[in-house]
């Protein structure tokens, strides 16, 4: 239903229902390719007048590794929950107490303070999720809740693996089907892992984003990957399923934060507060299909997504879950030396 409003009762609804008021000028947001819902973007212009200019990235490195040059324009950035705490210590994100915000309330209680960002005065959640496996089961029925499907796949799957080449998340699930843990000092472990990855490598067809088409349509069979783009995939064919490995999977939030040196922080912050809107948290995850921790935002999304095994942790997994600290600067330097070997 559309209603029409005059001027001044449009202006009072927006700062009844979402707390924004009417803004202009533009925001420049650093967000990850194919993940933010162009409906988001143009509610937003249309109830603050603020113009959204979106510039993606890949990884979270690449990512750290352009604002830390400087000179970007960018306000607002969306770092994975164990690279906040490193965006923290390089001093490049703004203090900006979305705590203290008028739509916080509306984060779930789990959310609310969090390891990676205590009692949320940087960061907003954007999205979260898990690192899986998905597999085309025409290809292969067998078990596909193990690593094993990456690290020492069956026949079947040789020569048809992608792997996303996100470092944290590789390194995490290698290490966890080893049976060490992320970000462990033990260099026997490390070595091991490292071991693993090479010797897996010859069975992989590619290291790359962006894989939902090919999958979809057959070009590969199985990739180390996240539950939403598998839920994306799996909607597109029916036969790609989502696994989560028994050895142990890891588990991330990314989240919205302002930068230190961003040029409309006021319109950073009205878009911050704006997305802790159930209605407007819904339309993130009904793009990109990942939970996105605002209470009251689930009757807002896809039918699909409450009861998708890729969103909704089956209870016999849930214990296997785990989020990923920021490893030690000694520690991120192993992982980088094993990963530039890996990309050779």
């Amino acid at each position: 239903m559309k209603w029409k409003l005059t001027a001044i009762a449009t202006a009072l609804a927006f700062v009844m229902t979402s707390g924004i008021a009417n803004a202009a000028g533009e925001l420049n947001l650093f967000n990850w390719g194919n993940y933010t819902n162009p409906e988001l973007v143009e509610k937003f212009e249309k109830e603050t007048g603020i113009k959204i200019i979106i510039t993606d990235y890949d990884d979270n490195d690449s990512a750290l590794a352009k604002i830390k040059v400087g000179g970007h324009g960018f306000d607002l950035v969306v770092p994975s929950s164990n690279y906040v705490p490193i965006w923290i210590e390089e001093g490049l994100l703004l203090e900006a107490r979305p705590d203290q915000m008028s739509n916080f309330k509306n984060l779930e209680a789990r959310w609310q303070d969090v390891d990676w960002d205590p009692g949320r005065h940087y960061t907003v959640p954007w999205q979260w999720g898990s690192v899986g496996v998905m597999v085309d089961t025409a290809v292969y029925n067998g078990d596909i809740n193990t690593s094993s499907i990456i690290f020492d796949p069956p026949p079947e799957l040789v020569g048809k693996i992608n792997f996303a080449p996100e470092m944290a998340d590789v390194m995490g699930t290698v290490l966890r089907y080893i049976g060490s843990e992320p970000c462990t000092s033990d260099k026997a472990m490390l070595k091991k892992a490292r071991d693993v990855l090479m010797a897996a490598k010859p069975n992989w067809l590619s290291m790359e984003y962006g894989v939902i088409e090919k999958i979809a349509a057959g070009d590969l069979a199985a990739s180390l990957y996240w539950n939403g783009a598998a839920f994306r995939a799996r909607l597109k064919n029916p036969d790609v399923h989502y696994g989560y490995p028994r050895e142990g999977y890891s588990l991330w939030m990314d989240s919205v934060a302002i930068l230190k040196d961003a040029k409309n922080v006021e319109n950073a912050k009205t878009f911050m507060n704006f997305i802790m809107v159930p209605e407007n948290a819904a339309l993130i995850s009904a793009f990109a299909r990942y939970a996105n921790g605002v209470e009251g935002s689930v009757k807002y999304m896809p039918e699909d997504m409450a009861t998708a095994t890729e969103v909704v942790i089956p209870a016999e997994f849930v214990a296997s879950g785990h989020f990923v600290p920021a490893c030690s600067p000694d520690v991120q330097k192993i992982y980088t030396a094993i990963w530039t070997e890996l990309q050779k």
